[in-house]
């Protein structure tokens, strides 16, 4: 497959459903945010630039950001108090999936790629997508340049 068709679809669907199915599970707070099957975009954003192992745990904190920030791909909360709640839940869910592979370093990068990226957000300033760019490359991820430009523009287009 391509690299720029690469983030259009997943070839791990399950990746998704897990995410929905697991929040959901956790609160119905979660539960009555997730949109409707049809709406939701099933589109991996960062992982096609790290190894598979973190796939579901760098969509899983990728979501995070993009319920506190962008346009979240599965969720829609009623307001800005549940948007901060749910975005920090997958946060934290996400880190701990990071920490059942057993690469601490990995946890490092990726709560230093959150505090990054929440200093970047408050200050207004650019640079959030090459963040979880080099963040991917960090967590051992080798994308050709072609698969990082697909990915910031896919990135971009969540806070368009």
């Amino acid at each position: 497959m391509p690299p720029s068709t690469r983030l259009l679809t997943s070839s791990r669907p399950n990746l998704w459903e897990t995410l929905a199915v697991e929040a959901a599970a956790e609160s119905p707070l979660w539960a009555e945010a997730l949109l409707p099957d049809r709406e939701r975009e099933f589109a991996p954003v960062f992982s096609p630039l790290a190894p598979e192992r973190f796939a579901l745990a760098l969509e899983t904190i990728y979501e995070g950001y993009l319920v506190h920030y962008g346009r979240s791909r599965l969720f829609a909360p009623p307001g800005e108090h549940e948007a901060v709640l749910l975005g920090d839940y997958l946060y934290a869910h996400g880190l701990v999936r990071i920490a059942a592979v057993g690469e601490i370093d990995a946890v490092a990068a990726l709560a230093e790629l959150i505090s990054t990226c929440a200093h970047l957000q408050a200050e207004g300033t650019a640079g959030d997508g090459e963040a979880w760019a080099e963040t991917a490359h960090r967590l051992g991820g080798e994308a050709d340049v072609d698969t990082v430009a697909a990915a910031l523009l896919a990135h971009a287009q969540r806070f368009g």
